[in-house]
């Protein structure tokens, strides 16, 4: 049996259900969320998996009935969006009684866009947003970075770590997948090849009927080729031949099931926030190594030092996406590129309009040419700019100057453990 890990989404979850009727756990197929679901309901809720067909076909054919079952007990749905008519029956349930934690939902796809969504549950429930399994979760220690960059940011001068290249390469093949830990890399290539032929030929086919999985998959691939670019949907287009008037459906499709998640553009003027391309990623790591066919030896030399860096960022924004869901600091993912051509990899901004900037290196060293993004960009913001930090390889971290700093990538999830 496999080894559980706590989920630092519990306690999140635990505090959404003790004031709202229902939550909703979403993200992709074998994240954890029938796992976490479980593990926070109480003891004698009445569990049902809509991925059972017997346990569907008797909801199908009385929706009111399975919602009613429970009585006064809560009740955990697992995967909805196999049935996506039932949610007018849970809508009419709190509606009657707007107990706080009566249900526990879980999706592998968004429930807005699923085809058949009778009701959104808006105003009904709380959305938890779950990723596979982060850094810190395997480790056994809180890891929020947003907390401790905008709490104590000169502490990130002080960070060490004992990771090298070939250590990041194989934390980046074993990816997030709680399936996946302890795999062997044949496994692991052979449950990543079923995987994604269980969500192409059945899980997308449900929310669209017209994918086809050819397209997709090579729709797939491309993105794979290019973790944390910025899209071009044209150019996409003409590279997998999916049609252009169909590219955008195909994306929304791969963003609703949890396989990529874009990165939208940044800029200091909230009027123009969606001017420009955003990136995109294949959220999971080991999945975009196995899409576009690489390995853990291969990124460990010299020659695949680009693709070993645009993965190595999407990793980062992967991680800082999981941490999202827990960290006490709310915050947005962005990216920055000014007309002038300057860049940081990944900008977090927070309520307050304050800011985070984060590069991601692949190079063991810093120079001066990697905090200049930073640079420009904490002297164009002033105040609102609390700190920019260069992560790459090394073993230390550095400061270079006013509010910029140099860390291990292991910072992320390394600094402020266990407070």
């Amino acid at each position: 049996m496999a080894e559980f890990i706590d989920r630092h989404a519990s306690a999140v979850a635990t505090e959404l259900l003790a004031h709202f009727p229902g939550l909703v756990i979403e993200g992709a197929r074998q994240v954890g969320k029938s796992t976490l679901a479980t593990r926070i309901a109480e003891p004698d809720a009445v569990i049902r998996n809509l991925d059972h067909e017997q346990t569907r076909a008797a909801a199908a054919a009385d929706p009111a009935g399975l919602v009613a079952e429970a009585g006064d007990r809560q009740l955990v749905i697992d995967e909805i969006q196999r049935l996506p008519e039932l949610t007018l029956a849970v809508k009419a349930a709190i509606d009657a009684n707007r107990r706080p934690g009566r249900f526990i939902l879980t999706g592998s796809s968004s429930l807005l866009r699923v085809r058949g969504t009778a009701d959104s549950l808006a105003g009904r429930v709380a959305r938890l947003p779950l990723y596979g399994l982060s850094q810190g979760e395997v480790k056994g220690h809180r890891d929020d970075f947003a907390d401790v960059v905008t709490r104590a940011p000169e502490s990130i001068s002080t960070a060490t770590s004992t990771l090298a290249r070939t250590d990041y390469a194989q934390l980046l093949a074993i990816g997030a997948y709680p399936d996946l830990r302890n795999a062997s890399e044949r496994i692991r290539s052979a449950w990543i090849d079923g995987y994604l032929q269980g969500i192409i030929g059945r899980d997308l086919p449900e929310l669209r009927r017209e994918v086809r999985p050819a397209r997709t998959m090579s729709l797939l691939r491309t993105l794979a080729g290019r973790q944390s670019a910025e899209l071009v949907k044209a150019k996409l287009a003409e590279e997998t031949a999916v049609p252009p008037r169909t590219i955008t459906g195909y994306l929304d499709l791969l963003q609703d099931v949890w396989l990529v998640a874009s990165i939208p553009p940044w800029t200091p003027n909230i009027a123009k926030r969606e001017i420009g391309r955003p990136k995109t990623i294949v959220i999971d790591s080991a999945v975009a190594m196995w899409l576009a066919r690489l390995t853990p030896a291969q990124l460990t030399r010299l020659e695949y030092g680009e693709a070993f860096g645009a993965l190595l960022e999407a990793f980062v924004a992967a991680e800082l996406l999981r941490q999202h869901t827990w960290s006490t600091r709310r915050f947005d993912v962005f990216h920055y590129r000014d007309r002038s051509g300057d860049e940081v990899d990944l900008v977090l901004e927070f309520d307050d309009g304050s800011v985070v900037g984060v590069e991601v290196k692949s190079a063991m060293g810093f120079t001066a040419k990697q905090f200049r993004g930073l640079s420009r960009l904490r002297d164009r913001l002033g105040d609102r700019f609390l700190a920019g930090v260069v992560l790459n390889t090394g073993s230390t971290g550095y400061r270079y100057a006013d509010r910029l700093f140099g860390a291990p990538v292991s910072a992320l999830w390394d600094l402020g453990a266990g407070t």
